[in-house]
């Protein structure tokens, strides 16, 4: 897990794109947006689902047949009907396909809220969403996609903000003692242990895995033997965070780098339109001095 705990969100952050100029879906050509397509395995292995498609039909393992669940469908269309603007292209792609997965996730058997669950949702959208045109559509956006889920956008937003507070003032001993210690954010955790513990009532995904790690990054313990002991004190395998967090640092490292293949894109697409129309300008030029000459000549 070296790669892994050497990471740094922040800094993964920081070698994105801040603010990518773009104005509309339709900056991309064809030739150049299959560069930039998640393919939707990827973001399958982030959400920790399998699905299969035939024809139209989603086939969902592990997810109740109650028939009052909403279908794949109706949630993409009540994210659709919340925010009606359009996105651009490189952002939609990923959004579109992770809310499919996340679809997955909400609705199988063992789903339970959890506010660590929730500061790795967080977490991943705000690392995927970084350098959006818009900070105030950014969030309106992440209010649609969670309403979408039939779930409390400000819950999310307030528990993240909450253990992110908290893991500022904890070190390594007091993140692994929590279970001797009383305070709201370490009753969450008890719970949560008590709950994996039971192998029935804790549904693990890997939002939950980049949500330990969020912790261990704002409390500077980084070490892994650190995880390691985390882990155990919540009954949680260490084994599938390390994968998990894995798979979330190759999709950071690979929206990094379809972020600056799309500046470039977006900066030779301006300065075609910018020689296209000094070209214009000098063609008007002539044209007016032409017509000049020639009534001069008259």
């Amino acid at each position: 897990m070296a790669a892994v705990t050497s990471l740094s969100f922040s800094a993964i952050g920081q070698s994105a794109e801040r603010r990518a100029p773009l104005s509309s879906t339709r900056v991309l050509g064809s030739s150049f947006s299959e560069g930039l397509r998640f393919r939707t395995g990827v973001l399958c292995d982030l959400a920790g689902v399998r699905a299969s498609t035939s024809g139209s039909l989603l086939v969902v393992q592990g997810m109740s047949t109650a028939t009052d669940l909403p279908t794949v469908a109706e949630t993409k269309q009540n994210f659709l009907k919340a925010y009606k603007r359009p996105i651009p292209g490189v952002y939609n792609t990923v959004l579109q396909e992770l809310l499919v997965q996340q679809h997955l996730m909400r609705y199988k058997r063992n789903y339970q809220y959890d506010p660590v669950f929730a500061l790795g949702f967080v977490t991943v959208y705000d690392q995927l969403m970084e350098g959006y045109p818009s900070d105030e559509d950014k969030e309106i956006i992440f209010q649609a996609y969670i309403q979408a889920l039939q779930e409390d956008p400000q819950q999310y937003r307030a528990d993240a903000q909450k253990l992110e507070e908290w893991a500022r003032s904890q070190n390594a001993d007091s993140l692994i003692g929590f279970s001797t210690r009383e305070g709201e954010v370490e009753a969450i955790f008890k719970d949560i242990a008590e709950r994996a513990g039971s192998k029935g009532s804790f549904g693990y995904s890997r939002f939950f895995a980049v949500g330990l790690f969020r912790l261990l990054e704002l409390a500077n313990a980084m070490e892994p033997t650190i995880l390691e002991k985390l882990c155990a004190a919540l009954n949680v395998n260490k084994r599938s965070v390390d994968r998990d967090l894995d798979v979330y640092r190759n999709l950071l490292s690979k929206l990094v780098q379809a972020k600056e293949l799309l500046k470039e894109y977006v900066n030779r697409e301006k300065k075609k339109r910018e020689e296209r129309a000094e070209s214009q300008k000098a063609n008007e030029a002539i044209t007016k001095c032409v017509g000049e000459y020639q009534h001069i000549l008259q």
